[in-house]
Order: structure tokens, then C-alpha cells, then sequence
């Protein structure tokens, strides 16, 4: 179901659950509540209109962190790479590649290669950066955390930094956290891992979240303060 109350579109997703939780998601401030199954649809929204005024500081706060430009993928722009910053040096050749040489990423293409093409390119080399990571990283906090995956995956996504199914133990990352500080991608990581057996953000979750990472909020701050992508 969707709702739009004071011109904000808000998602709405009925679950197997005991209360109500209000959610604006990174990146770009999407609004989500998940509710009781039991609940009606006129409780849902007088909740919601209770809420507008929270809702739109922080959408606000969304749409005042700085983001990248629209690509072009020309030289001179800048690319970011587990929280650092390049700039992108565009060379030509007959075979596609990136290179990261102090604080230049050169990127080599061929001759007459699109705008689409060369996001493609680089998009699947921040693909390739994330699993490497993934791999090395998922088994470390399976261990200390003593949850297991059955499986995962990369996907860019606009809405959310990572997700899970805790019906089938598989978790996807975005493809954005390639170009974060690395203690995001593991903030996420863990994040889902306790998703697969504490569906909400409730104390349960938050207490294990301490547990097991007790700077998580000063990492989740930092995470949400980083440039985001260009959205128009």
C-alpha cells in the first residue's frame, strides 16, 4: 500500500509483527512503516500524520548531504573509493580496465565509448572491489556472531544500503558501499546478519547491534554523512 500524506509518498508493508515502525531510509530519504498485519489502514495513517513533522527533518537531512555531480566519466571528475577520493583520468585503449595510481583512477576505454558505457565499466569494477570484501568479511562476523547467510549478493540500490530474507538466509549489499569508509560495509554486514533472526529495529536487535559492535551508531552517522550518488 501506498499513502501520500503533506505530498510524501509513504510505503506501507504489512507484516507478522506486534507494533508499528517508522523508517526513512538512506540514500535519498525513502519512507517506509511496517505494521501489524491486524492493524487498519486508518490507524496506519493517523500514525503516520502524528509523525510528518519527524518525517521531514530528516528527509531534510537527506537532501542537504552532498552529492556527486551527474557523470559524464570525463577526466577530472571524481570517483571515490572505499572513502577516498580520485580523480578520474580518462586514457584510450582496446581493452577496458581502471587503475588507481596515487590520487588519479585511470580508467581506459575505447575510443567513442559512451557515458552508459563507461558507468557500466565502472560499476562492475566497484562490483568486483565489494565481493572481494564480502568474501573476506561475511565469514568474520558469521564467526563472531555465530549467524550464517545461505547466500548473498551485490545490487545497486537507491533506497537501502543492504537487505535480507530471513525466510531464506540470503542477504544482498549495495554496491554503493564500494565507495565508502570500510567500516560501512561492515556495519551493513553485520546489520543483516541480525536482520536474519530480528526482523525489526527493536530492542532485541538493538541490544545485539551493541553487543557485537558497540560504535555501530557512530558508523551508521558516518555512512549517512558520506556523498551519495547523483539522483535527478
Amino acid at each position: 500500500m501506498l499513502l501520500n500524506i503533506s505530498g510524501i509518498p509513504i510505503e506501507v508493508c504489512k507484516k507478522d509483527i506486534k507494533n508499528m515502525h517508522l523508517y526513512v531510509k538512506p540514500p535519498n530519504g525513502s519512507v517506509m512503516v511496517s505494521a501489524p498485519l491486524t492493524i487498519s489502514d486508518e490507524a496506519i495513517e493517523r500514525f503516520v500524520r502524528t509523525k510528518v513533522s519527524w518525517i521531514k527533518k530528516q528527509i531534510a537531512k537527506f537532501d542537504n548531504q552532498s552529492r556527486q555531480s551527474e557523470r559524464e566519466y570525463v577526466s577530472g571528475e571524481t570517483l571515490f573509493v572505499w572513502g577516498k577520493q580520485y580523480y578520474l583520468q580518462i586514457e584510450y585503449g582496446n581493452k577496458n580496465s581502471i587503475v588507481l595510481s596515487g590520487d588519479k583512477a585511470v580508467l581506459t576505454v575505447r575510443k567513442g565509448s559512451t557515458a552508459d558505457q563507461r558507468e557500466n565499466l565502472v560499476r562492475e569494477w566497484y562490483r568486483e572491489l565489494l565481493k572481494t570484501e564480502i568474501a573476506r568479511l561475511l565469514p568474520k562476523w558469521e564467526k563472531i556472531t555465530d549467524l550464517k547467510a545461505t547466500g548473498w549478493q551485490t545490487k545497486y540500490m537507491t533506497t537501502r544500503w543492504g537487505t535480507c530474507n530471513p525466510k531464506t538466509g540470503k542477504i544482498w549489499i549495495n554496491l554503493q558501499l564500494a565507495k565508502k569508509t570500510p567500516e560501512c560495509l561492515e556495519y551493513i554486514i553485520l546489520h543483516e546478519l541480525i536482520h536474519l533472526v530480528e526482523k525489526t529495529h527493536n530492542e532485541r536487535f538493538v541490544s545485539l547491534m551493541d553487543m557485537y559492535m558497540p560504535m555501530w551508531r557512530e558508523v551508521k552517522a558516518t555512512l549517512n554523512d558520506q556523498t551519495l550518488d547523483y539522483m535527478e
